[in-house]
């Protein structure tokens, strides 16, 4: 058994060589094609990956005339971390960034499917594309022209209260509403990006092969028995993969968006984890604290991915890895 072992031994090496050569030679033929990505991984490397090790300041007693690696250390390491779940903001920030997420979640993963499906079974190419490029424009608005356009349609004398009144009801103070504000927040996003996601679920849909639905017509199934047994097989793993995508984001809401619409008055509704950490990082210079607030956000998203997507590979078989 030892001079078997000792045999192997080089066998081994010999082939790790043999793997080696081979795939530096690989690379030496297709050295274009490392070269196109190179641009993307310097990118990626540069501004994506050396930042990180930034998210030491959440375990420094951070200064910006020290700077990051001459700040000492925080005892203990969770300091800032509690000092934030002690906060009277902790729970109504999680609280609403829940809520905002969760709800642009499920609107944001249904409405393109479902415009998808409608489109698809569209039969005038014209009034198709016509469409799906009216749909698709508002995703070129800016989210300070959206909050704008908001203002105009549901300030207190914008063209909706206009029109209560005009019918006989009475003006409603929208943007400075606790009930108003996730309803607003969602759906002028949904308006912008509805046209957009659904693009995916048309690519998915021009791999249906015809003879599917020829078959089906054959067969004697009607309209919708078409898009159950032959347009939803064709879809569903896209829509799985885009869900645990959406998953990874849930606790990310867009501060840029929610600071345009904030106001005193809805406060309690709309200051979320993003909007917390920008103001307690830019406005009053906590950035320690604004990072242990960052980095707890991004550990949950990265927590509920890793889950949905082991959920969606037991139930499924469709997974990210």
């Amino acid at each position: 058994m030892l001079r078997k072992k000792k045999s192997e031994a080089p066998v081994g090496a010999a082939i790790a060589v043999r793997h080696q050569s081979s795939r530096r030679k690989l690379m030496k033929r297709n050295w274009e094609l490392y070269l196109f990505i190179l641009p993307a991984t310097l990118y990626f490397a540069l501004f994506c990956y050396w930042p990180m090790y930034g998210v030491i300041i959440a375990f420094k007693r951070y200064n910006i005339g020290t700077g990051i690696l001459q700040s000492p250390w925080v005892h203990p390491w969770y300091h800032y971390f509690k000092m934030f779940f002690d906060s009277a903001w902790f729970t109504t920030t999680v609280k609403n960034t829940l809520v905002l997420s969760l709800y642009g979640f499920v609107v944001s993963n249904i409405l393109p499917l479902l415009l998808a499906l409608m489109v698809n079974e569209v039969q005038n190419m014209v009034f198709k594309k016509t469409v799906q490029t009216i749909t698709y424009l508002p995703y070129f608005i800016s989210e300070v022209v959206l909050v704008g356009l908001i203002d105009l349609m549901f300030a207190d004398k914008g063209v909706v209260n206009h029109m209560v009144t005009a019918c006989g009801g009475t003006a409603t103070q929208f943007l400075s509403s606790d009930v108003a504000f996730p309803h607003l927040y969602v759906w002028s996003g949904e308006w912008v990006g509805t046209g957009y996601g659904a693009i995916i679920y048309f690519a998915a849909l021009s791999n249906v092969n015809p003879e599917l639905y020829e078959a089906a017509v054959i067969d004697g199934a009607n309209r919708f028995q078409r898009i159950i047994h032959v347009t939803m097989p064709a879809v569903i793993p896209t829509f799985v993969m885009l869900l645990i995508l959406g998953a990874g984001s849930i606790m990310s809401v867009s501060y840029t968006k929610v600071l345009l619409m904030q106001t005193t008055t809805n406060l309690e509704v709309s200051e979320v984890i993003n909007t917390y950490v920008y103001k307690t990082g830019i406005l009053h210079t906590q950035y320690s604290l604004s990072t242990a607030v960052g980095l707890f956000n991004n550990v949950i998203n990265l927590i509920l991915l890793i889950i949905v997507n082991k959920i969606s590979k037991t139930v499924s078989d469709i997974a990210l890895w």
